[in-house]
């Protein structure tokens, strides 16, 4: 089954997601370049602190708690050093941290060290430089996981919309490298089965023929911007992990369809870029 990861700072909306099957709560703490790449978009861009991590960490009882932290960086005004910032993640109780936005394999080795075994480590490939010196990544001992980041790796590439890199083959290739190197890997967003403008089940379908092996809840799944009130996002996450989970036991009972649903995806993606312009 995926490992469902779904972004929070709220302790209740935590304990609720950890309840009903959510696998990974997420702590998001990057700012540093996220607005100048991602202004005016309609996109996640969370406030979220290392005083979020032991208040989440807390209310925890099944899920593990991963945390985006800032791209590799150097003091400054505004911000503590990576290295501070990790020890400070790490003490804070995170099990699984993730790297966003780099470009350079010497990113990535400091990353490994600073972490120095304490914790999992995830990179979050979502720039072209980055699939350009894949290889090299992947020769440096110390990572976990692998996750592909598809909206910001799709502005990378200048394209119309993010799931054109799984009908383009982009996703697919990558996938291929990361399973070769025997390291665990996913990719992307779903929304609730049945919505989003490529449906949730034809990308969870991809995911298994892929071979990935988690993915992020969005949030247009369960949005607390929108919905406060308690009684309805705990219906939320209950019914949508089950119904999700649903489409993975066909997946694993059908698995001949797979070629048929990459169909439908180019198709609708071909369409909504089409309509895009």
């Amino acid at each position: 089954m995926l490992k469902l990861m779904y972004i929070t700072n709220q302790p209740e909306i935590a304990k609720i997601a950890d309840e009903n099957g959510v696998d990974r709560v997420f702590v998001d703490l990057e700012k540093i370049g996220k607005q100048e790449r991602q202004g005016g978009m309609d996109t996640v861009q969370s406030q979220h602190s290392i005083e979020d991590i032991a208040k989440i960490k807390r209310v925890l009882q099944n899920a593990e708690l991963l945390v985006r932290v800032n791209p590799i960086h150097e003091v400054t005004e505004e911000y503590c050093s990576s290295k501070e910032e990790i020890d400070a993640v790490i003490e804070a109780g995170a099990d699984i941290l993730m790297l966003p936005y780099f470009k350079r394999v010497e990113d990535v080795k400091s990353f490994i060290e600073y972490v120095d075994g304490r914790a999992k480590t995830m990179l979050l490939i979502e720039t072209p430089e980055a699939v350009e010196i894949i290889d090299e990544i992947l020769n440096v001992h110390g990572i976990d996981e692998m996750f592909i980041g598809l909206n910001d790796l799709s502005l990378g590439y200048k394209k119309k919309f993010m799931f054109e890199l799984l009908a383009d083959g982009t996703v697919e290739a990558l996938c291929f490298k990361f399973k070769q190197a025997n390291i665990v890997y996913g990719f992307g967003g779903i929304a609730a089965i049945g919505t989003g403008m490529l449906p949730a089940e034809h990308i969870i379908r991809e995911h298994y023929r892929l071979g990935s092996t988690c993915v992020i809840l969005s949030r247009s799944f369960c949005d607390t911007s929108k919905e406060k009130r308690e009684e309805v996002i705990q219906s939320v996450f209950s019914e949508g992990v089950h119904k999700i989970r649903e489409v993975e036991n066909e997946c694993q009972n059908y698995a001949s369809y797979f070629n048929e649903n990459l169909e439908i995806i180019k198709e609708k993606v071909a369409l909504i870029c089409e309509q895009r312009g």
